[in-house]
């Protein structure tokens, strides 16, 4: 399965360009810190992050620009597992992504031309859902035969 994403993004972006030239290092960096700010002040998830990430503030940030710099303009700076990171947070429920989408829009349209944070929220959109799914979906059992 995992092949056929990876074949579809080699077609969609066969030379692994940024996903529109605008999208420079420092509009991530606004983006992902400027986002982040709101988290941390936010009643719903500030906490949740407050519990994982402690005062490691900075290595995080860093690793979620390289994050965004490997989804927006294809650098690979990013080596993590984002699944399997989520995963391990048994306290996030589908109503957390729905804020963290809310906070990371109004960032992104604050920072950004209307058409680059349409491009940012829309990937937001799929990673959230492919996240939600991995730690959610419960597949229905299947009748003995």
């Amino acid at each position: 399965p995992g092949g056929d994403r990876v074949r579809r993004m080699a077609y969609e972006n066969p030379k692994r360009k940024p996903i529109d030239d605008r999208i420079e290092e420092d509009v991530i960096r606004a983006l992902v810190h400027g986002f982040y700010a709101k988290v941390r002040k936010d009643e719903m998830i500030g906490p949740i992050f407050a519990r994982v990430i402690g005062d490691n503030w900075d290595p995080h940030l860093e690793k979620m620009c390289d994050f965004w710099s490997s989804v927006m303009r294809m650098t690979g700076r990013y080596k993590g597992n984002p699944m399997l990171a989520h995963m391990r947070l048994k306290m996030v429920r589908p109503e957390h992504f729905e804020r963290w989408l809310t906070l990371f829009g109004e960032t992104a349209r604050e920072l950004c031309e209307p058409d680059v944070a349409a491009l940012f929220v829309g990937r937001a959109e799929n990673i959230a859902k492919s996240l939600q799914l991995g730690m959610f979906f419960k597949p229905a059992p299947r009748p003995a035969p």
